[in-house]
């Protein structure tokens, strides 16, 4: 007997892309669960890579002139650990998470999630994947220069960056035009699934840090679920349609 698949509410509004993103997660969690915990360990080197220490706990009055090549010696290789961890952010790190967006897109349109979108970015669209990781971050830091709130509605309206990038193979430039486009209406939506996000997220933290996985799925979920309705209706701007595979 052939399986009859849930039917997704493919609708770009804030209660329905939480809500698919729940049944999307109830659907693949298995395979959208190893996809978040493959991510967490990716970002780990970059999580290393942040130095803290202060210099209070240094007592300079009885060192030595070779106390003081030894700290000069650490603060060099410290910087030069953290230049390493900066280019694997700028340079790895990217295209490992629009990978990860792409199969959650997938699965937000009932297919198989390829793992292999996850390297793929590697042999395919490398530089543009880079080059609109920078270029998006580099407009959210002018806009959060800019007393915050321009950082906030640019980082809102170009949510769907990573998605177009690797969905439709656009360049950086088309990227974020047609990103700024497509969210045109939606900046409400995303910044209020954005801030919720922080909510879910620190929920599950407070479930023993177990819950942290389900959360990320969700929120992955979620907003490609947006992304995905979002699109839907730009195609059929006249039509708010419900999808069943």
């Amino acid at each position: 007997m052939e399986t009859v698949k849930r039917q997704y509410r493919l609708f770009p509004n804030f209660g329905d892309s939480f809500g698919t993103g729940w049944d999307v997660m109830m659907d693949s969690f298995l395979r959208l669960f190893l996809l978040v915990i493959i991510l967490a360990i990716i970002a780990s080197p970059m999580k290393a890579a942040h130095f803290n220490f202060n210099l209070s706990d240094f007592n300079f009055r009885h060192w030595d002139m070779s106390d003081f090549f030894n700290f000069g010696t650490f603060g060099i290789l410290a910087a030069f650990y953290g230049f390493l961890g900066l280019l694997y952010s700028f340079l790895v790190a990217p295209v490992f998470s629009y990978g990860g967006n792409l199969m959650f897109v997938q699965s937000v349109r009932q297919e198989k999630a390829d793992f292999e979108c996850l390297i793929k970015g590697f042999r395919e669209n490398y530089l543009s994947i880079v080059l609109a990781n920078l270029l998006v971050t580099a407009l959210i830091v002018l806009g959060c220069f800019a007393l915050l709130v321009p950082g906030i509605i640019i980082a809102c309206r170009l949510a769907f960056v990573s998605y177009l990038v690797m969905d439709k193979k656009l360049d950086p430039i088309e990227a974020v035009e047609t990103s700024w486009r497509m969210t045109r209406g939606h900046g409400w939506t995303i910044f209020f699934m954005g801030f919720t996000s922080i909510f879910i997220f620190l929920f599950g933290l407070l479930l023993l840090i177990i819950g942290v996985f389900p959360a990320c799925i969700w929120i992955g979920s979620a907003f490609a679920s947006l992304y995905e309705s979002v699109l839907r209706a730009n195609e059929k701007p006249a039509e708010s349609e419900i999808v069943q595979s």
